[in-house]
């Protein structure tokens, strides 16, 4: 049985895949759990996630630490997307086809007008990290 949160998590993914644009990539990022600044999701890579090597294409990677640490940022108690002001990301590994990664944002902080988030992408079978990401987000007034 999903938890409430685990569902609300769901349907802001679902909002955020429902539209014609580029965050169409993420129809197969699927929730496993979320806990007030954490927000665990996992999905399988195919071959529309892959680069010419036949791994996750690390814009896609880029893709995934932008949109999962916002919706963990959306899923606070403030509920605010944030715009970015930067991204860091560090390729560590790459993540194959067939492979089911884990992509688990930390809200690090949550500030007046700033957020800090760090976002780990790891294969799902061994642990090993295939990315790390950290995604600073401008909150408005």
């Amino acid at each position: 049985m999903m938890s409430g949160l685990t569902q609300n998590v769901r349907e802001v993914l679902k909002v955020i895949t429902n539209v014609r644009g580029f965050d169409r990539v993420l129809e197969k990022v699927m929730p496993v759990s979320f806990a007030p600044g954490k927000l665990v999701c996992e999905m399988k890579v195919e071959e529309q996630h892959a680069n010419k090597m036949g791994t996750l294409h690390g814009g896609l990677t880029a893709t995934l630490i932008d949109s999962i640490s916002t919706v963990a940022l959306l899923c606070t108690e403030r509920g605010v997307p944030g715009v970015s002001v930067d991204m860091n990301i560090t390729y560590m590994s790459p993540a194959k086809i067939g492979e089911d990664i884990l992509i688990t944002a930390h809200i690090l902080k949550q500030g007046k007008t700033l957020a800090f988030a760090s976002v780990d992408l790891t294969n799902k079978a061994t642990g090993k990290i295939i990315a790390q990401g950290r995604h600073t987000k401008h909150l408005g007034n």
